[in-house]
C-alpha cells in the first residue's frame, strides 16, 4: 500500500492563512498525474509553523480531496509524545491511512527514549505508523537495532529513511524483517535506495514533477533500473535546485511558477533568493515545466 512515489506536500498559504482551495487543487492534480500517495503536514508542509488547528485542517482537506484514490500518510510527529498522540488520533478520526512520525528533535532522546516514544504512540492508535529518521534535522539517529525492536510492534510498519546511507537499507531489513516498508527520504538517492531493497520515496521533487517522479519509481519497482537511472538523470538538476536553499522555500517558488499556489512561506524561512530562483528556473526550463 505504501510504495512508489509519495509526495511530501507543501502547504499553500494566501494572505497569511491556509489556502484551502489551492490545497484541494494540488491534491487532485497530484493524483491525476499518477502519484502513489500523499504526505500532508510533514516538514515540507511547514508543520513547525502551523498552529494545531491549521495542522488538523490540512489533514482534513487532503483526506477529503483525495477521496480514497491514494493513501494519505498524515504527518503527526512531535518532540512531545503527548502532542504526537493527539495529532495521530486526529488523523485516525479524519480518515488518514497512516501516520508519519519523525524522531523527536532538539531534546535528543536516547535509543531507549526513542523506543518508548514510538511504542507509546503505537499503543494509542490503530493506524499504521511509518517512522521518519532524519538525523540531519532532528540531530538524533535511530539505530537499526532500535528500529528492529519497534518493528516487532504490529502497527509500526515502515520507515522514511533520510540518512542517505545505502548500507542502512540492508541493515534495517535484517533487524526489521523483509516485510518492513523502507521508503527513501532523499530524492537524488532514491533509485539506489530501491536497488538496495527499498520500495519507494517520500519526495519533495514530486510536488513539481509528480508524473516524472512516479515514472522513476515505477521503473525501479518493475526492476528496470537502467530506465530509472535515465529518468533520474533528467530530474537531478531540479532535485539539486530544490535544496539549494532550505526546503520548502525553493519548492514554493517552483510551485508558484507553475501557477499552483502563492509563493508565500512563513518565518523563520524566507522566500527563495534571486540566486536560487535562477537555478530553479534553469532546472524547470530544462524539463519543459
Amino acid at each position: 500500500m505504501f510504495r512508489g512515489a509519495i509526495t511530501a506536500l507543501i502547504t499553500p498559504f494566501k494572505n497569511g492563512a491556509l489556502d484551502e482551495a489551492a490545497l484541494q487543487s494540488l491534491v487532485d492534480w497530484q493524483i491525476t498525474e499518477g502519484i502513489d500517495g500523499l504526505v500532508p503536514v510533514g516538514t515540507t508542509g511547514e508543520s513547525p509553523t502551523l498552529g494545531h488547528t491549521e495542522h488538523e485542517r490540512v489533514v482534513e482537506v487532503v483526506v477529503e480531496a483525495a477521496a480514497r484514490r491514494v493513501p494519505i500518510v498524515a504527518g503527526a510527529g512531535s518532540n512531545s509524545t503527548a502532542e504526537a498522540i493527539a495529532f495521530t488520533q486526529h488523523a485516525e478520526k479524519t480518515g488518514a491511512d497512516a501516520v508519519l512520525h519523525v524522531t523527536p528533535y532538539y531534546n535528543k532522546p536516547t535509543q531507549d527514549g526513542l523506543f518508548a516514544h514510538f511504542a507509546t504512540i503505537a499503543e494509542n492508535t490503530a493506524l499504521p505508523i511509518i517512522l521518519y529518521n532524519i538525523p540531519g534535522r532532528s540531530i538524533v539517529d535511530m539505530t537499526p537495532e532500535t528500529m528492529g525492536r519497534l518493528a516487532e510492534i504490529e502497527n509500526i510498519v515502515g520507515v522514511k529513511d533520510a540518512t542517505a546511507d545505502m548500507a542502512r537499507v540492508g541493515q534495517q531489513a535484517e533487524t526489521c524483517g523483509p516485510d518492513f516498508i523502507q521508503l527513501s527520504g532523499e530524492d537524488a538517492s532514491a533509485v539506489d535506495f530501491n536497488r538496495a531493497g527499498g520500495v519507494g520515496v517520500i519526495s519533495v521533487c514530486a510536488n513539481i514533477a509528480p508524473a516524472k517522479c512516479a515514472a522513476v519509481q515505477k521503473a525501479t519497482l518493475d526492476g528496470d533500473f537502467d530506465k530509472a537511472e535515465a529518468l533520474l538523470a533528467e530530474l537531478l538538476p531540479l532535485m539539486d535546485a530544490l535544496f539549494c536553499e532550505t526546503s520548502p522555500s525553493p519548492a514554493k517558488y517552483a510551485m508558484a511558477r507553475l501557477g499552483k499556489c502563492q509563493e508565500e512561506i512563513r518565518l523563520p524561512l524566507l522566500p527563495a533568493s534571486d540566486h536560487a530562483r535562477a537555478q530553479i528556473d534553469a532546472a524547470m526550463d530544462g524539463l519543459g515545466l
